[in-house]
């Protein structure tokens, strides 16, 4: 387990790297905060259309390969993808290199995957958590570091990410051990590592069913949070990278505590059911809580108070739908639910572009900023609630068998 926690907390912090810069790059190549917007979420769109392809097809080679090369293959992606858009001198480079590095890029999938392994189906929550903490403190360091970089200049955070990448690769080539032994890998079928086969088969596993549509909104959610964050605090409170590193430190710092330390505490008393639904109401108050904030420091009390409260619930689901595959088929079902995290973020762009697009004009400060996040909000709110009516009735149908 150490292995892997290593290996996805250098690969996060080299994502985080980019996090507060890479709209900044876009900005360089547009004359306007419209233009700047449009063509970011152009961006993001090429990496999540690539991704959305591509994870089921990189999980199901995983099923038959073994998770370590499949790995391997991501760290050279991302290396290559974040040299070259250190390097750009043009928007058509970022796109063309977004859509390699998306096809590319499956590492949390496969990561995923890899903690199922090695778990006893009981213990996957709390280990998803740990695996969460890790992708926390990655965020932590990263776009800590990376404001800090990119107030230096705002292409050396890619350069540093693409270092750390290279780095990761090596050790996983010299260190990190396979995870899924010979016995248990299935061979690797096109007709079934097709993204449409896949989330198929993914809301055919038994007790997942309308689960699939909660994963799907809650991360249409996130995504439009995370492609909304760098612009919607820069046109609402005037941030710039120090600020916004600050802010996803903090983030990362809570998540981190959350999924770390705190959630092994939780699951000894609550269901994964139950933290999950708690968790799907808390993060959509969040969200509200995030477009009415009208000065900056409040961002980080809602940050506070919504992970504290909400920060298990993405472990939570994980271990349900982990508990519902088969064990030679972890990579594949890991994939199709990267693969519908993809299709939110090939959504998630347009949606904030398009939201952001129609209130980039109004003054700082100006509540209806928070236009990307009220939509998060709906989002969530509409997925708490299947999930809620998921559980009830799961629970309706297990009392029924087992009185009969």
């Amino acid at each position: 387990m150490r292995f892997i926690l290593i290996t996805v907390l250098i690969d996060m912090v080299s994502i985080g790297l980019i996090v507060p810069v890479l709209p900044l790059i876009v900005g360089t190549f547009t004359a306007s905060p419209t233009e700047q917007t449009f063509w970011f979420g152009v961006v993001t769109f090429s990496f999540g259309l690539a991704n959305f392809l591509a994870s089921p097809v990189l999980g199901a080679l995983s099923d038959r390969y073994g998770r370590r090369p499949v790995l391997l293959l991501g760290f050279t992606g991302l290396a290559t993808s974040f040299f070259v858009t250190g390097l750009a001198t043009a928007l058509w480079m970022l796109i063309a290199v977004r859509l390699f590095s998306g096809a590319m890029q499956s590492n949390a999938a496969v990561a995923n995957a890899y903690v199922a392994d090695i778990t006893a189906p009981e213990d996957r929550a709390r280990r998803f958590g740990l695996l969460g903490a890790m992708f926390g403190l990655g965020f932590i360091l990263g776009p800590a570091a990376g404001g800090l970089l990119g107030a230096i200049d705002v292409h050396l955070p890619f350069f540093v990410a693409g270092t750390l990448a290279v780095l990761n690769g090596l050790y996983g080539w010299f260190v990190l051990p396979e995870s899924l032994p010979p016995e248990r890998r299935r061979p690797f079928e096109w007709r079934r590592a097709n993204p449409v086969s896949a989330l198929r088969g993914l809301a055919a596993l038994r007790g997942v069913g309308s689960l699939v549509a909660v994963i799907g909104l809650a991360s249409l959610a996130q995504f439009t949070l995370h492609t909304s964050w760098v612009l919607y605090t820069t046109f609402k409170f005037g941030w710039g990278p120090a600020q916004n590193g600050a802010s996803l430190f903090f983030v990362g710092l809570t998540s981190a505590f959350v999924q770390g330390f705190l959630l092994k505490h939780l699951l000894a008393r609550f269901s994964p059911q139950r933290l999950a639904s708690v968790g799907l109401v808390a993060s959509s108050l969040t969200y509200l809580g995030f477009g009415l904030a009208s000065q900056g420091w409040m961002m980080y009390a809602v940050i506070l108070v919504g992970t504290l409260i909400g920060g298990g619930a993405q472990a939570a689901m994980q271990s349900l739908v982990s508990n519902a595959a088969g064990a030679t088929e972890q990579g594949r079902t890991m994939g199709a639910v990267a693969s519908l995290n993809s299709l939110s973020a090939v959504l998630a762009p347009v949606l904030s572009a398009t939201l952001l697009g129609l209130v980039s004009h109004r003054p700082q400060g100006d509540a209806w900023i928070g236009l990307p996040f009220f939509f998060c909000a709906l989002m969530q709110a509409v997925g708490a609630s299947i999930a809620i009516s998921h559980f009830r009735r799961h629970r309706r149908e297990a009392s029924a068998a087992a009185a009969a």
